[in-house]
C-alpha cells in the first residue's frame, strides 16, 4: 500500500474536504509546493489559486482557494483558506465578470486603495478561471 497522509481543506464557513492523499499541490506565496507523506513540517501563507489532491488511487480533486495558510506535518496537511470551493462548483460567468470589473478598475486607477483591491480581485478571478480550465482538461482526459 502506498504511503498516504491526511488532508483537510477548511474555510471560514465550513470544511470543504477531508480525506487521504498520496500527493498535494498548493499555491504558496513563494511558488507552488508539492507535498508527499513524511514532508518536513512547514507553515506558510497561500496565495489565490488551486489546490490539487492526488488520492492513492490516482484520482485528482481540484479546489480553488482565495488565500490562507498551509500547515504541513509529516502525515497531516491542513489548508486554512479564506474562502475555498471545489473547482467544479466555481461560477464561470461570475469569475469572468469579476475579472472584467477588476481590469476596468485597474485601467481607471482612481486611487491607491482601489488599485490594490482591483489587483487582488483580478488575481482571484484569474485563479478561479485557471481552476475551471484545469478541471475541464481533467474531465476531457477521462472521456
Amino acid at each position: 500500500m502506498a504511503a498516504v497522509m491526511q488532508i483537510d481543506i477548511v474555510s471560514a464557513e465550513r470544511e470543504i474536504f477531508s480525506g487521504t492523499a498520496s500527493m498535494v499541490f498548493a499555491p504558496a506565496e513563494m511558488g507552488e509546493v508539492g507535498i508527499m507523506p513524511q514532508h518536513t513540517p512547514l507553515l506558510t501563507r497561500l496565495k489565490p489559486g488551486e489546490v490539487r489532491v492526488q488520492g492513492a488511487n490516482g484520482q485528482e480533486d481540484f479546489f480553488y482557494i482565495s488565500g490562507g495558510l498551509l500547515e504541513i506535518q509529516p502525515y497531516v496537511v491542513t489548508v486554512l483558506a479564506d474562502t475555498a470551493q471545489r473547482a467544479a462548483d466555481i461560477d464561470e460567468a461570475a469569475a469572468l465578470e469579476a475579472k472584467q470589473r477588476a481590469e476596468d478598475a485597474l485601467r481607471d486607477k482612481k486611487g491607491k486603495m482601489d488599485y490594490a483591491r482591483a489587483q487582488a480581485e483580478l488575481a482571484e478571478a484569474i485563479a478561479q478561471l485557471r481552476a475551471i480550465e484545469r478541471i475541464r482538461k481533467q474531465l476531457g482526459h477521462r472521456r
